[in-house]
Parts: structure tokens; C-alpha cells; sequence
């Protein structure tokens, strides 16, 4: 199976350290998160990797030749301009589809957990055009899902704003969980995108096609996972590498 990891972002609440390396060098614990994210897929089994670029992308280049691709297979899908998470897949398509492979990892540099990642690949079912990763965990922004574990809308507690292809969407008889920006994703999914503006969220790509094709959520036990989004949560990463 083929991974495609998320670097490319801008990195802009990580300031002033982001003011001249991209998020995805910044170190935990001595180690960029990109480094740490390979090499997590790599343990798991993947030998082939797309990494997006945009914001200073020939540091990452750079980092990716210093350290000869970990070994494994590694293309760069270069961004003249940011495309989003849904934009940025659809536009490594070239590099990620034509293996005979059906699914795709997807995981965000930013991200790090204890997921046992041979797990979610093996929760794949063909049928599936995406199975995500899931945590039972208090959020402002989350997924509902039914007791089938299909996904049925998104929701803002804040403001209470919706997000449906079903008509009856009804949020207090689905099950509410944090999406982990970790996903499997059918190669399936790639003609129903070409309608698509070329900037666009992956998750707002899902809840539109839920109604037709299965989106499925997974809940790992014991989830432990850091979304390093602030300098706060970047505190919290160097101590979550010390313990896990």
C-alpha cells in the first residue's frame, strides 16, 4: 500500500519558528515531525511515499535526500499554491494511483500517535470509498457517524452549523467523534473528485459523497494522539515522544 503524507502546510500559528523552515521540520524531540511520520510508515509496512510541498518545499526536499528517502520509495508532489487537503491528494494522483493497489494511506506530518497503523489498514473493506480514524474525544469540529459507523454529517458545537447529504440528518441519534487526519482512501474516490474546484477539503469531499458511496469511521482503543497545531501543542508532543 502507498502512503501520501501532508507537508505543505504554512505552518502560520507555529511562528516565529515557522518564519523559515516549514512545519514539517520543526523537531520533537530532536526528530521533525516528517521524519517521525516516515518512519512510523515505514514500521507499518509502507515502502512508497508521496509527500505534498508548497511552503519552503526545498527544505523538505532537501531533508528527504540528506536522510535517502528512509530508504523506501519517496516522490514530492510540489504545490504551486495551496490546495487543500482534497486538492492536494487529487493532485498527487499521477504518483499515487496505476500499482494495482486499491487504497491509499493518508496521514498528516502534524500528526503524532501511539495508532497502530496495520490495524486501520486492516479495518479496509473493499466496498469502503474511505475509512478514518477516530477518536472518542471532546472537540469543537466533529463527525457523525451511524451505528453502522457510516458517516452521516459534521458539526460545529461552537456555532452549530451543519454539514449533511442526508436530508434527515439528525446529530443526537449519531455517534460524535474527532477525526485523527489519518485515513485509508479507495482509489475509487479519485474520478468522483474531478468535478471538483481545485481547492477543496477532503473532509467536506466525504460528507458529500456519504449519501452514495460508504464512508466509514474506525474508533482505536486507547488513542493517544497530539495534533501539533500551536506552540502549546508542540510542548505537549516533546513530552507525548518521551512516553510512548
Amino acid at each position: 500500500m502507498k502512503a501520501m503524507v501532508f507537508a505543505a502546510g504554512l505552518g502560520t500559528r507555529l511562528r516565529p519558528i515557522t518564519d523559515n523552515m516549514p512545519k514539517a521540520l520543526v523537531p520533537v524531540g530532536g526528530v521533525p515531525m516528517l521524519g517521525r511520520v516516515i518512519l512510523k510508515l515505514k514500521a507499518a509496512g509502507i515502502d512508497e511515499i508521496v509527500v505534498n510541498v508548497h511552503y519552503f518545499a526545498q527544505q523538505i526536499e532537501e531533508y528527504l535526500a540528506e536522510n535517502d528517502n528512509f530508504g523506501i520509495k519517496i516522490d514530492v508532489s510540489r504545490e504551486e499554491i495551496l490546495l487543500e487537503t482534497g486538492g492536494g491528494i487529487r493532485n498527487a494522483a499521477p504518483l499515487l494511483l496505476g500499482d494495482g493497489e486499491e487504497k491509499i494511506l493518508i496521514h498528516n506530518a502534524d500528526i503524532l500517535s501511539n495508532a497502530d497503523l496495520q490495524e486501520l489498514m486492516g479495518q479496509d473493506r473493499r466496498e469502503d470509498i474511505a475509512t478514518l480514524l477516530l477518536q472518542d474525544a471532546p472537540a469543537k469540529r466533529c463527525l457523525y457517524f451511524d451505528e453502522e459507523m457510516r458517516l452521516r454529517g459534521w458539526m460545529n458545537l461552537r456555532t452549530g452549523e451543519k454539514k449533511s447529504a442526508f436530508e434527515d440528518f439528525d446529530p443526537s441519534r449519531c455517534r460524535r467523534y474527532s477525526f485523527c487526519g489519518i485515513h485509508l482512501l479507495s482509489h475509487a474516490a479519485f474520478p468522483l473528485m474531478e468535478a471538483w474546484p481545485d481547492k477543496f477539503s477532503i473532509t467536506d469531499f466525504y460528507l458529500k459523497i456519504a449519501r452514495e458511496h460508504c464512508v466509514r469511521g474506525f474508533v482505536a482503543d486507547n488513542l493517544k494522539l497530539v495534533d501539533i497545531g500551536s506552540p502549546e501543542k508542540l510542548a505537549e508532543a516533546e513530552n507525548f515522544v518521551n512516553f510512548v
